[in-house]
């Protein structure tokens, strides 16, 4: 395409290596104090970048730089990446959210449509993380669609909520669920309830197949209604979890049960599986699962119901995943990836397993694969299955060294 042709630089030469080093996380903060970990953190090379003024620059990483409806939300890695890989901002997750549920556009379009035809004899189930922190997911988002499903005619509503704790104060659970739990109870001609749920960072929301052994124990909760902590309530499930002072995003998981002991709500055939997060990468499984028919492999499923499945969004619009969803992902074009490819530019992009994705497919405007595969070469390094506050070092080290030689 022509009008992809770049120019020659009018200062930088040509065939010199370029680096582009993401240290995602790493902020500025005018508060200096023993508190802020970048300022107390030995930083030579950053400390001489700054003493010089034409090499140092601040950025916006949140809010309506990034896309994010106002100055109150926080940036994310997504929006972050996909916005230094597009060089351009648009309106993201959680904004394309609130576009749509404002308008109530959300509702007449064909995935609430595809939904709805399980309302008035089977159940409706909502999965995902219940947090305010926007990052992943909003709890007011979920709020709004369980009350318009009950407004529907939605007979049966489950939610499958996951705890955050790491996008928001920890042990900030009980309040979204005792809100929630609140909001379910006070919907009329509706049989609403928490069916399940757990840890973010232990149950259903892994991310880049790192482990798949956390979706599966997510699946057996939501899906099987089957989990080692059994109460008749979400929030005796969390207070028993919380008991050793364990992490809003550690607990292990759990199911709801009745008077009798059965799971109030597993996820049977013909009901409808909504996931409410509009970030993609921490149920990109889920979803896999769901819609990954015969071939899935990943762990035993045991059993598979036939459902109306959506996202909130499209999680991956490469692999179409999911089939249906509820509010059509931005169109991010002419990324400084497919630039570089278009140009006949060599690019190198490398990263461990947790954050492969973010210099790959959000940098890439939310596109799976390669735009040249010739010119392109993509690295991942397989991150340690642990805690990350157990092993905070990234593992940069673990680069083999005929790629740094190559490129």
């Amino acid at each position: 395409m022509s009008d992809m042709k770049l120019a020659p630089h009018p200062s930088l030469k040509g065939g010199v290596p370029v680096v582009v080093a993401i240290l995602d996380g790493f902020g500025e903060n005018k508060v200096k104090d023993k508190y802020n970990a970048v300022h107390t953190a030995n930083t030579p090379c950053v400390d001489g970048l700054r003493a010089v003024s034409n090499r140092f620059r601040t950025l916006q990483a949140h809010g309506p730089a990034v896309g994010l409806p106002s100055m109150d939300d926080m940036g994310n890695s997504e929006v972050g990446h996909n916005a230094l890989g597009a060089g351009k901002i648009y309106a993201q997750g959680a904004k394309l959210v609130d576009i749509n549920l404002e308008s109530g556009q959300i509702f007449k379009d064909d995935g609430w449509q595809y939904v709805k035809s399980s309302f008035a004899e089977n159940t409706i189930h909502f999965i995902g993380l219940l947090s305010d922190g926007g990052v992943h997911s909003r709890c007011n988002q979920l709020h709004q669609m369980v009350q318009q499903a009950a407004k529907d005619g939605a007979k049966k509503i489950r939610c499958h909520v996951l705890t955050d704790g790491r996008d928001v104060p920890d042990n900030s659970g009980e309040r979204f669920i005792s809100e929630l739990e609140e909001m379910l109870s006070k919907l009329e001609g509706c049989d609403a309830k928490i069916a399940s749920g757990g840890g973010r960072m232990v149950v259903t929301m892994d991310r880049y197949e790192a482990d798949w052994g956390i979706v599966e124990k997510g699946w057996r909760a939501h899906v099987l209604g089957d989990a080692p902590t059994k109460k008749t309530s979400a929030m005796e499930a969390y207070k028993a979890l919380k008991e050793g002072d364990v992490s809003d995003q550690n607990i292990g998981p759990f199911v709801v049960v009745d008077g009798d002991g059965k799971p109030v709500g597993p996820i049977e055939d013909n009901d409808a599986v909504v996931i409410f997060n509009f970030r993609s990468d921490r149920v990109l499984e889920i979803t896999k699962a769901f819609e990954g028919g015969e071939e899935f492999n990943k762990f035993n499923r045991e059993r598979v119901p036939k459902v109306n499945f959506v996202g909130l969004m499209q999680y991956d619009g490469d692999l179409k995943l999911p089939t249906r969803y509820l509010v059509p992902p931005p169109s991010i074009t002419k990324t400084s990836g497919e630039y570089a490819a278009h140009n006949g530019m060599r690019t190198f992009a490398c990263s461990e397993t947790q954050k492969f994705g973010h210099v790959t497919f959000f940098w890439n405007g939310n596109r799976s694969g390669y735009f040249d595969e010739k010119l392109e070469t993509y690295v991942e390094i397989p991150s340690d299955k642990c805690v990350f506050n157990e092993k905070p070092l990234v593992r940069r080290r673990a680069l083999p060294g005929p790629h740094l030689t190559r490129h």
